[in-house]
């Protein structure tokens, strides 16, 4: 069984190396990295050909900066492992992570997913990781109803913490969108309305880098814009699929509708608002009165939806 671990790449040269010495310790040999370089103007183009010329495994692809998803797809494209992961390249794995997906695999799971931990740069601490159990799920869709509204540490969409049958990213045309933040939030509930069988471990196997000035870390007009843009997407396929439980991604998507609005100037709310498919946040906002409250807020009164989750949030901080 062959992994293929792809890395996006662009300008991580202070956490680069630590990244690529979690791959050469693994105590699991059969693995290809495919690197891609995204543009970066730093050393870590250096970096990755230093590493490829003392180990045949490491293969770096050049690519004008196109962003994280591009540089995922053309890793996609190019991997021949049976199963791939995704590494970012400011993070690492345990020495152990390939060997233990190893055992867990059988060829017939479309996706494994295992646990992590964030690790807080600021404050040099490892966060607590989420607790999870060993669970099989004969679908993708049992398994997101049963996981994607859990409360977490780290986020549900994370496509780190998956482990994919490269066939079944192929036979499914599941790539990432490109050009939009938000790429995992996008990503994720195609995936797991693709899968036919997925399997969860508890292992803790990915390192998580959270530091400042990150994509994650960084909020930002176009963080709210490109949300609502994943939310159209994701009501606009869920909406076209009567045939199955849609209750818990109808939720998830009201949020993604709702979030962009939160904390964001009267200016910005005019032009997000022009961003949004009416009929399909309509749609998706049915699943509960107070979503269907907060989609004719959004629709016909912004300001009102503002000082209301203004004095809900003030409520809660004011409960703790």
């Amino acid at each position: 069984m062959r992994f293929s671990v792809i890395i996006p790449v662009y300008n991580v040269e202070p956490y680069l190396r630590q990244c690529l010495d979690s791959l050469l310790a693994q105590d699991y040999a059969d693995w290809e990295a495919v690197c891609v370089d995204d543009g970066s103007t730093d050393r870590s183009g250096s970096i990755l050909d230093e590493y490829a010329v003392h180990d045949s495994r490491l293969r770096v692809l050049t690519q004008p900066n196109r962003g994280l998803s591009a540089a995922r797809n053309a890793g996609i494209d190019v991997a021949n492992g049976d199963y791939i992961l995704f590494l970012d390249s400011d993070d690492w794995l345990e020495s152990h992570t390939l060997s233990t997906l190893a055992d867990h695999l059988n060829g017939q799971s479309d996706m494994l997913c295992f646990n992590g931990q964030r690790f807080d740069e600021s404050t040099g601490t490892l966060l607590q990781p989420d607790s999870m159990t060993v669970a099989d799920y004969s679908t993708g869709m049992y398994y997101y109803n049963a996981n994607a509204l859990l409360p977490r540490n780290f986020s549900f969409v994370c496509v780190v913490l998956r482990c994919y049958r490269r066939q079944f990213l192929t036979d499914n045309d599941l790539r990432f969108r490109e050009g939009i933040l938000h790429e995992d939030n996008h990503f994720t509930p195609r995936a797991c309305l693709a899968a036919s069988a997925v399997r969860v471990i508890p292992d803790v196997l990915y390192n998580y880098r959270v530091r400042p000035g990150s994509i994650m870390t960084t909020r930002s007009f176009r963080s709210r814009h490109d949300l609502l843009i994943v939310a159209n997407d994701l009501a606009a396929i869920f909406a076209a699929r009567p045939d199955i439980d849609r209750s818990v991604a109808f939720r998830a998507i009201t949020h993604h509708y709702q979030v962009p609005f939160l904390g964001c100037t009267c200016a910005e709310s005019r032009q997000l608002r022009q961003l949004i498919d009416w009929h399909l946040y309509r749609t998706v906002s049915r699943t509960r009165p107070r979503h269907r409250l907060n989609y004719f807020l959004l629709r016909f009164t912004p300001t009102l939806f503002r000082l209301l989750n203004r004095l809900h949030n003030n409520e809660k901080f004011s409960a703790k």
